[in-house]
């Protein structure tokens, strides 16, 4: 299995594990290599070192070695995805009825609750019209299917 670290070209950067160097090449052929954050399949490999996997080694554990292990910040677009699956793990998808849900909800015809789904900019723009809330949110292409 090959850990490669790649990057779109809006400077995304992420991780994809392939079968090998061609598997990587042949699903970028075909546009299956997407990036998690914005969907781009402009999709290129940055330079690493290798990562080596050797059964049994162990990292030696001494005091020192403890005390300078630092964890790397998250990057942003690391902490954004983050908080976009919180979204939507605490909000129901009402779909293309959420300007008529948030209605229902801001005029007390139904319970309020978390909800998110799909409106137009004309939808949003008589929402805010008429006070009430909505947060436009776009959702990458990565988080609209079954996280694996």
């Amino acid at each position: 299995m090959k850990v490669l670290d790649l990057q779109c070209q809006h400077g995304h950067a992420f991780e994809g594990w392939f079968a090998s160097n061609d598997a990587f090449d042949e699903q970028r052929a075909t546009g299956l290599v997407a990036c998690p954050i914005c969907g781009d399949t402009s999709v290129t490999k940055l330079l690493s070192a290798p990562r080596l996997n050797l059964s049994g080694a162990k990292a030696p554990e001494t005091a020192s070695a403890s005390a300078n292990a630092v964890a790397a910040p998250d990057s942003p677009e690391a902490r954004w995805m983050r908080a976009v699956r919180e979204v939507m793990a605490k909000t129901e998808d009402v779909g293309e009825r959420f300007a008529d849900e948030a209605r229902r909800m801001h005029y007390g015809e139904t319970a309020e609750r978390g909800i998110r789904g799909q409106a137009t900019r004309e939808q949003t723009e008589a929402l805010l019209d008429e006070g009430i809330p909505v947060l436009p949110l776009p959702l990458p292409a990565a988080l609209k299917e079954t996280l694996q």
